[in-house]
């Protein structure tokens, strides 16, 4: 996934354009399920949202949901507690950080309500029944092949990642960096982390940019740091030039990514995975068996094939 404090306010997500509202629900009677998102009023966990709800209303499932009004710790604890309080029967959730979050997630299974893990999940195997995401580290191989091609193989990039301990944007860092080895002509210049701040990305990017004037491509690791990434292209008239590929595919990245802004996307599939987590967790409750781990598809979406029919289903939504 992923992405961060303001004095919490809403702690129950209140998603744009009619997709619900904390403690919304879908489907019909019989099992309650909880999704708790890492962020609310995010494209990529709208979207999942929408395949959940869609999915639980096919199964006669209620389905709830809840999110932090940022990516931080201390806000999704008080999430969590709130919803293991109300025992729901099943919980999809996306742990902000790997280990941080291991002690109140397991509030929720302490309160008998079986955990399913969506996007991202706990660095400990024993806690949760199923982990459905995309493989992030295959996602970060992807972005260094896809801005590889856009910089003709040679040249010095940089990395951008929110912060260390959230397991998804770890792997995509780790997955770039083991394909960019394989590049020669390529130097990973700089690796930064900038926290869920487009600003102070924007200040990381604009030092680079002074320390090397040269600087051939930037890998954004989520969607903050690429806003922040493509702040600082605009204001150093490097757009085009400084290639930038960012992970996801929100509605405005899509319409960077056609102005030129933005020269690869490398878009998940958050419906599926909303889908597919309602579908192990009702598995979990009807005592059937449950796959342990699942991962969805990525795609390098570009310039060239954006308008693809193949390529629809992996651009975000910003309402269900």
């Amino acid at each position: 996934m992923n992405r961060y404090v303001v004095v919490v306010a809403a702690l129950s997500l209140a998603l744009t354009g009619g997709c619900g509202s904390g403690g919304s629900s879908s489907g019909g009677g019989g099992k309650k399920l909880t999704l708790i998102q890492g962020i609310a009023n995010e494209p990529f966990y709208i979207s999942m949202y929408c395949g959940a709800k869609d999915e639980a209303a096919r199964l006669g499932a209620k389905l709830s949901v809840q999110a932090p009004a940022q990516w931080d710790v201390a806000q999704q604890t008080q999430v969590v507690t709130s919803v293991a309080a109300s025992r729901p029967d099943a919980v999809l959730i996306a742990p902000v950080d790997k280990d941080a979050m291991a002690g109140p997630v397991r509030q929720l299974t302490g309160n008998g309500s079986k955990v399913v893990f969506v996007d991202t999940e706990l660095a400990d195997q024993s806690v949760g029944l199923s982990r459905v995401s995309s493989d992030n580290r295959l996602g970060g191989r992807l972005a260094a092949q896809t801005l590889a091609k856009q910089i003709g193989d040679k040249g010095k990039v940089m990395v951008l990642a929110p912060t260390r301990g959230i397991a998804t944007t770890d792997d995509r860092v780790a997955g770039f960096k083991e394909e960019i080895a394989k590049h020669p002509g390529i130097t990973l210049a700089s690796e930064q982390y900038p926290g869920d701040d487009a600003g102070k990305a924007t200040e990381l990017v604009n030092g680079e940019l002074s320390k090397s004037p040269d600087l051939a491509g930037i890998f954004a690791s989520n969607l903050v740091t690429g806003e922040g990434a493509a702040a600082s292209l605009k204001q150093a008239k490097k757009v085009g030039k400084v290639k930038l590929i960012e992970f996801d595919a929100s509605p405005k990245q899509v319409e960077d990514l056609r102005a030129g802004t933005i020269q690869g996307l490398i878009s998940q599939e958050p419906l599926e995975i909303g889908r597919q987590g309602v579908d192990q967790a009702v598995n979990a409750l009807d005592g059937k068996t449950v796959t342990k781990h699942i991962q969805t598809q990525l795609v390098a979406v570009t310039k060239d094939n954006v308008d693809s029919p193949a390529v629809a289903k992996y651009l975000y939504k910003q309402s269900c």
